[in-house]
């Protein structure tokens, strides 16, 4: 039977807007599905998308820990990023959290340049689901949910101590080059040092603290004034590994070499020279690619469910084998390791 034409296009007009209706609830089913939260993937799997952000870019510390970072997140099957500012300032790392919180990261692993003007967007972060690990440099506990700690302030400050007081005789002056006047690592440990130097070497005296800002070039003018200032100076504790190169590279030209010691924290790889040399006897560190490896492996228990920052918690970081949750709710990687003209070349980093 024939229908007429007006009756054709009525039933033409109909399939279409059945067939417009049943896409545009696919679509919607598409977008809903697909939104997901931070916790989650788009298939419903965990959110391993991790990124690294760092004091600073270009800082080869931090190169160091987030590749191993990268390679943790690669062994779990997770998708690592890295981003960060120039310089080591607060203000600069808030808006690359709001970025990534935005983007619906499963975790940020971070490292903090003050300990509480990340707050505000830590928080923001934490609300939308996103796991806040913090290594190297912590914020306020309330703002993250582990702190991955490289070694204890208390082992660090004694180690930096007991290496300046010994290469000085256990007496004369000294002085303390640090990073940025807030960082919260530095300060930790700047205050410990104080109070074991009070208390257990009466003869060697604390002329100055002073702060190089995590940059080559101040933390080099800074041992330059330093050594004018105090021209008594027998030892400089430089607990950067940015300042502790830098006056290295400082005292290695100048009259000042093999008279004042140095010693700090650094990485092989920038100091073998200066170790090989003479201008420095040694220096401490834990090794930032296990760190790295650590606090990745942490974000990854975080973002399973198998710890939430609780004392007590355990969980396995891959070829480091396993960790517990201590106080505070705090990883910690172990204690310092003081490198020597004997033992540098063992290590590539």
């Amino acid at each position: 039977m024939l229908l007429h034409s007006s009756t054709r296009r009525k039933g033409v007009t109909r399939a279409l807007s059945i067939g417009v209706g049943v896409v545009a609830i696919a679509l919607l089913a598409t977008a809903c599905s697909s939104g997901g939260s931070p916790g989650t993937s788009s298939s419903g799997d965990k959110n391993y998308k991790i990124t690294f952000l760092p004091k600073n870019l270009g800082n080869a510390y931090f190169d160091t820990s987030d590749k191993g970072g990268a390679a943790a997140i690669k062994s779990f099957g997770g998708t690592y990023s890295e981003v960060g500012p120039a310089t080591a300032t607060a203000d600069a790392q808030v808006s690359y959290i709001n970025t990534l919180t935005q983007q619906g990261v499963g975790a940020i692993v971070l490292s903090a340049n003050d300990p509480t003007a990340l707050g505000s967007s830590l928080t923001q972060a934490k609300s939308a689901g996103v796991k806040i690990v913090t290594f190297d440099s912590d914020t306020d506990p309330k703002y993250r949910d582990v702190f991955v700690n490289q070694a204890t302030a208390e082992g660090i400050a004694k180690v930096e101590v007991d290496s300046i007081t010994k290469l000085i005789g256990d007496t004369g002056e000294i002085a303390i080059l640090s990073a940025a006047a807030n960082a919260t690592n530095q300060n930790a440990w700047i205050d410990l040092m104080k109070k074991d130097l009070a208390a257990n070497h009466p003869n060697v005296k604390l002329d100055a603290v002073v702060y190089g800002n995590d940059d080559d070039q101040t933390s080099f003018d800074k041992t330059a004034a330093l050594l004018q200032t105090y021209p008594n100076l027998k030892g400089i504790v430089s607990p950067t590994t940015v300042g502790v190169a830098a006056a290295a590279r400082y005292l290695s030209t100048s009259a000042f070499k093999g008279k004042v010691q140095l010693t700090g924290l650094g990485t092989p790889n920038q100091m073998r020279s200066y170790v090989k040399d003479g201008t420095v006897t040694g220096f401490a560190l834990w090794n930032p690619e296990d760190l790295g490896y650590l606090a990745a492996f942490t974000a990854k228990a975080l973002v399973d469910g198998t710890i939430t920052g609780k004392t007590g918690d355990t969980f396995t970081a891959g070829k480091l084998g396993k960790f517990t949750v201590g106080d505070k709710a705090t990883v910690l990687l172990g204690d310092p390791f003081v490198f020597n003209k004997d033992n540098i070349d063992k290590f590539n980093f």
